[in-house]
């Protein structure tokens, strides 16, 4: 084999995206690896891709959204300095009722005390009762029911008072 012919077995490997050649023939030995077909490379996929899409398509029809929602934005400034937050414990489904035809664990305006259950969220098809914390009362629901929420995520805002 001479050296035109590995040049165009080369310009061949890369085209093809054949991840790996080689050839052997009387005392003569070859392999050539395609660095960008990276076939022995394992592929990682971020969960969050896909979430990011929809922001993609929906950034075009949001642009009444932010001008309502710019307002909103200093109330709940001076909200959190008065009231608790209560985040999601992890990544999962909300939902505000243990059953669809049961009345929600907790709404707008009611009165809970430290360990009152607030809200479940499904996780890999386990349903995790989510306890308060705190005692209070609920002033905001911050979270549409069936709705993914991630860690760290504010569900509610509870008056301490």
């Amino acid at each position: 084999m001479n050296l035109e012919e590995i040049k165009d077995l080369i310009k061949l490997v890369s085209k093809s995206g054949i991840g790996k050649i080689e050839i052997e023939s009387e005392g003569f030995k070859i392999a050539i690896k395609n660095a960008s077909a990276a076939s022995d490379q394992p592929v990682y996929v971020q969960a969050a891709a896909p979430m990011a899409l929809p922001q993609v398509a929906a950034a075009p029809a949001a642009a009444p959204a932010p001008a309502a929602a710019a307002p909103a934005a200093p109330v709940e400034s001076n909200d959190e300095a008065r009231y608790i937050t209560v985040k999601s414990p992890m990544i999962g489904t909300f939902y505000r009722t243990p059953s669809p035809d049961k009345d929600a664990f907790v709404s707008v305006g009611s009165v809970i005390q430290s360990g009152d259950k607030l809200c479940i969220i499904e996780a890999m098809k386990t349903f995790n009762e989510i306890e308060s914390e705190v005692s209070g009362k609920i002033v905001k629901v911050l979270v549409d029911n069936a709705s993914p929420v991630d860690y760290d995520q504010p569900l509610f805002l509870v008056d301490p008072a």
